[in-house]
């Protein structure tokens, strides 16, 4: 445990911030989840949004969301074709 007063603060800072990260990212797991068991466009625009969210708050880089929605833009196309 900390013993500095800063140490302290710091820890507590971490700890909220850990669970706020942790909360983004389980939006994120469930609307994956809500996508794959049906995809549609109202469900990709939900997971679209809160890979966005997570860039917006430095949870994942750029790229890495991009990449992500291309390819469940991509389920949803073959998904359409069936």
């Amino acid at each position: 445990m900390p013993i500095i007063k800063s140490a302290k603060k710091a820890a507590r800072q971490a700890e909220k911030r850990t669970a706020h990260n942790q909360q983004i990212k389980k939006d994120i797991k469930v609307a994956l989840k809500a996508f794959k068991e049906k995809p549609s466009q109202k469900t990709l625009a939900k997971a679209q949004s809160e890979y966005d969210k997570a860039v917006k708050k430095d949870l994942m880089k750029k790229n890495t969301a991009s990449r992500r929605k291309a390819k469940l833009h991509a389920i949803l196309k073959a998904a359409k074709k069936k």
